[in-house]
């Protein structure tokens, strides 16, 4: 997975890279002549102290030292060009993916999981991908280069090589092996601790209010010493890798003086040789080091490669059609024909045989006991999910036909949990319609009943809104849900329980203010409150994801039995209170 992703990314960068293994090999060629011509100022300039031959053969050594440094530099900077690319690339790749999944594949990931994937995945993959375009291509050429020139100055010691070589190679190999299963570990326990972290601050209101401070510290810390504990582990693992290499460099290094020395006093090496031989040695060491740095780090971003690959390879369950077609009646026109929604491995369908219509310029609204479905049947319409048996019609054009975008764009979805925006009033209002002027903003909060507190607000429109909504009350910040909904226009209005956080009158109020707004378009409407849906068109009753009655108010008190319990249940909390 790392290399396919690495080579998908990279290959839109192919001239720089030709340029970094251009200049890397000049590099590498220059810091391997340099032992060479040392030697040479040694047995040639030192030993008969020919001052003019050093100089000039350092004179050669200091411009091959200057190349050198500015090829290194040039192929840096050719380098960063291209991963920085790479990443930015594989991160906008991730969010354009995520954004098309629908609920099912979100919930499959989780979001604290396609957070890590996007942002501590897509840099360890990228950190790989900048260590790969230096050491990647320095490493072998020094290496290889390394035990040509080692051979070619000193033939008699080159069996020194031939083992500490293949020691060197086998001793990282094993201890990579050990760190592949760390470092998933290490990446499955950030998930955790981001998913803990992200429901503790989400939910602090819960958690106070229930007082489960103490238990939500010793959750996190649970899933903090656990990251903990796998990360100590891959340190360890890690810290042997210095010393190992370092002791086999300094060990080879000690045979080389040793058997060295014997050859120069038994005049089959020359001194400068042997110099030159123990530089060549170190820079084999440097190139294996920089190697196996590589390839400890390598374990981590092929984890890393294979959590990006599998959101990158994940299809949305909500494809768009290959030829979308066009509405072909009234887009306020809804129709559900024998609709079932069943979860990937589920024994039985959340949804089943749903058959209704909504006509334009009606309202229908969907009652039921928690868990009945009503959700994920306004979740049809938008195509948020699509039915895995069945099929769902807006404007006389089953949904799956639909560009997406087109059928959402005469669609006005206020979720069962409001979302606003870090931003402004008019910027959380201006997501239902970017375009929107300031009177249209004013028009759909007096339809909302939002009006009034957005008057008393500091700034008005431009009054700061955190992320979450987190600044606005319940009430306030259904109803700025609801206007932003309104503010489009559209051909179908969607309220998921969107009414739940106002009290009565001002219920009553926002329902008589939207009956003009939405007088030619569909009104789909989920409530808990019989007082919300009393006046709808048609109610829908669904019981565990079948629809158990159908028609207006009055008449499903005398026909059904689920009905007239909740309107019964009600009305004894009602009289109760």
């Amino acid at each position: 997975m790392l290399t396919r992703l690495i080579r998908m990314y990279l290959a839109r960068y192919s001239s720089y890279m030709t340029a970094v293994v251009a200049l890397q090999l000049v590099a590498t060629g220059a810091m391997l002549y340099l032992p060479t011509l040392n030697a040479d100022i040694i047995d040639n300039g030192v030993a008969r102290g020919d001052t003019g031959y050093i100089l000039s053969t350092g004179g050669w050594m200091l411009v091959v030292t200057v190349v050198q440094v500015v090829v290194t530099v040039v192929a840096q900077y050719f380098g960063g060009r291209a991963v920085l690319g790479a990443g930015r690339d594989i991160r906008h790749d991730l969010v354009h993916r995520v954004n098309s999944f629908s609920a099912r594949e979100i919930g499959t990931f989780g979001a604290p999981s396609l957070i890590t994937r996007t942002t501590n995945d897509v840099q360890q993959v990228q950190l790989m991908i900048v260590m790969s375009t230096t050491i990647l291509v320095m490493a072998p050429i020094m290496c290889i280069g390394g035990v040509a020139m080692g051979i070619h100055v000193a033939p008699s010691l080159s069996w020194l090589l031939a083992v500490a070589v293949p020691v060197l190679a086998i001793t990282v190999a094993i201890l990579i092996s050990r760190m592949v299963p760390a470092f998933r570990a290490m990446q499955e326990r950030i998930d955790m601790v981001n998913r803990i972290l992200r429901e503790q601050i989400t939910g602090i209101r819960v958690v106070r209010a229930f007082v489960r401070e103490r238990h939500e510290i010793t959750r996190f810390s649970g899933a903090n010493d656990s990251l903990s504990d796998a990360t100590y582990r891959v340190g360890k693992i890690m810290a042997l890798a210095l010393p190992l290499v370092m002791l086999i460099t300094n060990l080879t290094i000690v045979a080389i003086i040793w058997f060295g020395g014997h050859a120069v006093a038994d005049g089959t090496v020359e001194i400068g040789a042997l110099t030159a031989m123990i530089s060549y040695v170190m820079q084999i060491m440097m190139s294996v080091m920089m190697a196996s740095f590589l390839a400890m780090m390598a374990p981590r971003a092929a984890v890393c490669a294979e959590r990006i690959c599998e959101v990158l390879d994940t299809e949305t369950s909500v494809r768009p059609p290959t030829t979308p077609a066009d509405f072909a009646d009234d887009p306020s026109r809804i129709e559900f024909r024998a609709a079932e929604f069943r979860y990937p491995g589920a024994d039985d369908p959340v949804l089943r045989d749903i058959t209704f219509r909504v006509e334009p310029g009606t309202t229908t609204a969907i009652v039921g006991s928690t868990g009945s479905g009503k959700t994920t049947v306004t979740s049809l319409v938008p195509r948020l999910i699509d039915a895995t048996d069945g099929a769902v019609f807006v404007g006389g054009t089953d949904v799956r036909h639909l560009d997406p975008d087109t059928l959402r764009g005469v669609i006005g979805l206020v979720p069962q949990r409001p979302y606003l925006f870090f931003g402004t009033v008019a910027s959380n209002i201006r997501h239902g319609k970017p375009d929107a002027t300031d009177e249209e903003i004013w028009e759909a909060l007096r339809i909302a009943q939002a009006e009034d507190f957005v008057t008393r607000m500091p700034q008005g429109l431009e009054t700061p809104i955190a992320q979450g909504g987190t600044t606005v009350s319940g009430g306030q910040r259904q109803r700025l849900a609801i206007a932003r909904a309104i503010v489009r226009r559209p051909s179908i209005y969607v309220f998921d329980d969107s009414f739940s956080a106002l009290d009565l009158a001002t219920d009553a109020r926002l329902r008589a203010a939207l009956r003009p707004a939405t007088r030619d378009a569909a009104v789909i409407v989920v409530a808990q409150r019989i007082s919300t849906i009393v006046d709808a068109d048609q109610i829908v009753v669904l019981d565990r994801g079948r629809i158990v009655g159908l028609g207006r108010h009055d008449d499903l008190l005398s026909t059904c039995t689920t009905y007239a319990e909740i309107v019964e249940s009600q009305l004894a909390i009602a009289e109760a209170s």
